[in-house]
């Protein structure tokens, strides 16, 4: 189903649940699915799928939600993770709503005092409107639909504004109500929405005789709404651009175009509340002798409430979002997961999955600290009142409230999610009978028989390369990668560096000839863990493997291993002269699951053969076929820029919205540079 279908169909409120299509669960999936859903059913809160890289973790987790049922936030720990999910979750899923949750913003600079300088910084934040109507579209499921899959980043945890508001002030359109163009126009700016006489952008609207042209916040698909003798009379659905007609509907819901929205009553009691608190912080600023930051709060406070009162609305918001909703001081902000289902009691009825749990975790407990430390600075200087304070992430005790039924998800949980857990169920065979590789432990020194695991791991890597494989190094530091890297160009092994500082396309590029054996040798940090799908790779060389910390603790060690086990030949070499503690662990859980998965093998008399995958397959996590289908058309048509530049980059711009549609974000960033080019050369000309 397209997007396009798929969010008509939310808006009509069909769905007939969870329904996963076209995939059978093998190796130890099904006893992973078994012992999950049963848990659930036992009234299990807190459960644990210990999966080994490479056994279709997400998979389980999909066949986990159809069987049960139940609305699903999916958090990862970043957006590019988030997304590879979601096209998962699409897949396994193609008639469910399943959305897109992360920060809007393409960047962002939040407003801030330095007192030691005595320097402000503004609030400087540019907005993706895609990510934006992705989040829109999120929330809507969520209020419209039960077959909802959220994908989120820990941004779910952050205010969002009040559900309730939200869902209130949409207006439901359906034939033969009573509306005048006037009075809808009216309703259409109250929540947001802005009049134009250009083309359509989601949120906006344009009237044209007794017809009303509405692009919803969450589409890209426009509506028409005629209005005949004070009453609804026909509504469609269009495309903006072809003018072709879509669909004729009987009713439609146009929510908020902010989450962030409030009836006029609610505006003037937050008004009021805001004035009170102005005129008590004033007092005590006074009393403390701070005349400079009184005036300033006073200024500032004023204005922004000049701007409620007029439009209802202002800059920064969301730093009142405590007098909007009416909470008390220190109440925690409402956010994505209010606008998930709860029972008549309260209690949430979704199901929390939590990927890569030893990552997110630790996001989801740091968010609140930073946050305060900064808001607390703004308001002893007279920037902010105390109340800006509450408009905040959830404290991570706020959030284990928040949900109810959890999943973690890891091939190594923590100690937190271990000992929360009232079960732990292990998904150690994979469908393919691949076992962990085998692993050696060799001294680092240059003495006697070492030479230094740097030639050492030299002599392998040409051993593993005449033989046809590839081969992965870790180092500590960027400098080091590099370094390495340009020694083994010296001793004639064909190699690159990966880390950080490369920018995502090229990234993709690097890793995309690296499979297709342009080079022999990847050299990288910490980018060479999760989420890397080589096939190719039958060696991996981690050096400095005794240098306890961040990058050789158990779990880096043990998801580095990980990267060896999608062939038949992986090996991996650890470089040490001490034994850690990180070490022992690593080697000792690699070797655990090794033997269940050889006495799996052999019970079943399965012989492990290497993963097989198109070359391709390194972006087909970010790069949809619609997406490589645009790439075979961007070469620029130089004779329809000569002849019409306008309507050469109104074409990129809507493959830039189609690919973003796709959650494919690496092509749409190419067509916005494209975009940005074919503008400046048009200029130039």
């Amino acid at each position: 189903m397209s997007s396009k279908e798929n969010k008509t169909k939310d808006n009509s409120q069909g769905n007939a649940g969870f329904v996963l299509k076209g995939f059978t669960p093998a190796g130890d999936q099904p006893k992973a699915i078994v012992g999950l859903v049963e848990g659930l059913h036992k009234g299990m809160k807190r459960q644990t799928l210990l999966g080994a890289t490479g056994t279709g973790k997400t998979f389980t987790i999909a066949n986990v939600i159809a069987q049960i049922q139940k609305p699903t936030l999916v958090i990862a720990h970043n957006k590019t993770l988030a997304a590879q999910l979601a096209q998962e979750f699409r897949s396994f899923f193609p008639d469910a709503s399943v959305h897109y949750f992360v920060s809007y913003y393409d960047y962002y600079q939040p407003e801030a005092y330095m007192p030691v300088t005595d320097t402000f910084i503004e609030k400087d934040a540019q907005i993706n409107e895609e990510i934006d109507r992705l989040r829109h579209a999120s929330t809507q499921s969520l209020l419209t639909r039960k077959d909802v899959i959220i994908v989120a980043s820990v941004s779910c945890i952050y205010g969002l504004g009040s559900p309730a508001d939200y869902q209130r002030e949409n207006i439901k359109l359906s034939i033969g109500d009573d509306f005048s163009k006037v009075s809808l126009m009216q309703r259409l700016v109250g929540i947001q929405y802005n009049r134009t006489n250009a083309d359509l952008t989601s949120g906006t609207f344009r009237a044209i005789g007794n017809r009303l042209d509405i692009m919803p916040i969450s589409e890209t698909i426009m509506l028409q709404v005629e209005i005949s003798g004070g009453k609804v009379s026909h509504l469609q659905l269009v495309d903006p651009v072809s003018m072709r007609l879509i669909k004729v509907v009987d009713y439609y819901y146009i929510f908020p175009a902010k989450h962030f929205i409030s009836d006029i009553p609610t505006r003037e009691r937050a008004v009021k509340t805001i004035e009170a608190e102005l005129k008590e912080r004033l007092i005590e600023l006074d009393k403390d002798g701070k005349i400079l930051e009184a005036e300033r709060l006073k200024r500032r406070t004023r204005y922004d409430v000049a701007m409620i009162k007029e439009v209802g609305f202002c800059q920064g918001i969301e730093n009142y979002s405590r007098h909007l909703s009416g909470k008390k001081p220190g109440d925690p902000p409402d956010t994505l997961l209010e606008y998930f289902p709860h029972n008549k009691q309260g209690i949430p009825e979704f199901l929390t999955v939590i990927d890569e749990s030893h990552v997110t975790l630790p996001q989801l407990h740091g968010m609140y600290a930073g946050d305060q430390s900064r808001k607390n600075t703004l308001v002893e200087y007279g920037f902010r009142l105390p109340s800006a304070k509450d408009n905040r992430p959830l404290k991570y005790e706020e959030f284990v409230d928040r949900v109810n039924e959890v999943i973690y998800v890891s091939a190594t949980p923590g100690k937190y999610e271990r000992e929360e857990s009232e079960q732990i169920v292990e998904q150690i065979i994979r469908p393919t009978g691949l076992i962990d590789p085998v692993l050696e432990v060799r001294r680092v020194g240059e003495s006697g028989n070492y030479p230094g695991q740097v030639h050492d791991f030299i002599k392998e890597v040409l051993h593993d390369v005449k033989l046809g494989g590839r081969v992965l190094a870790t180092t500590l530091t960027k400098k080091m990668a590099e370094n390495l890297s340009e020694y083994l160009k010296e001793q004639g092994v064909k190699a690159e560096y990966l880390h950080s500082d490369i920018k995502t396309i090229e990234r993709i590029q690097i890793l995309t000839k690296f499979r297709k054996g342009d080079f022999d040798c990847l050299v990288g940090v910490n980018l060479l863990r999760e989420g890397l799908d080589l096939p190719e790779v039958t060696l991996i060389g981690i050096l400095d493997a005794d240098k306890e910390g961040f990058l050789r603790s158990e779990t880096s060690l043990i998801q580095t291993i990980g990267r060896a086990a999608r062939n038949d030949r992986g090996r991996v070499i650890l470089y040490a002269d001490n034994m850690t503690g990180s070490l022992e662990r690593a080697i000792g859980e690699t070797n655990r699951r090794r033997t269940i998965q050889q006495d799996y093998n052999k019970k079943h008399g399965i012989t492990p053969a290497t993963i097989i995958k198109n070359i391709e397959d390194i972006t087909e996590g970010m790069q949809s076929d619609h997406a490589k289908a645009v790439n075979e058309e961007l070469k620029v048509d130089q004779k329809l820029f000569a002849k019409n530049p306008e309507k050469l980059m109104k074409l990129k711009e809507k493959q830039m919205k189609e690919a973003v549609k796709e959650l494919d974000f690496e092509t749409a960033a190419i067509l916005r540079d494209e975009i940005k080019f074919l503008k400046e050369k048009s200029l130039v000309k």
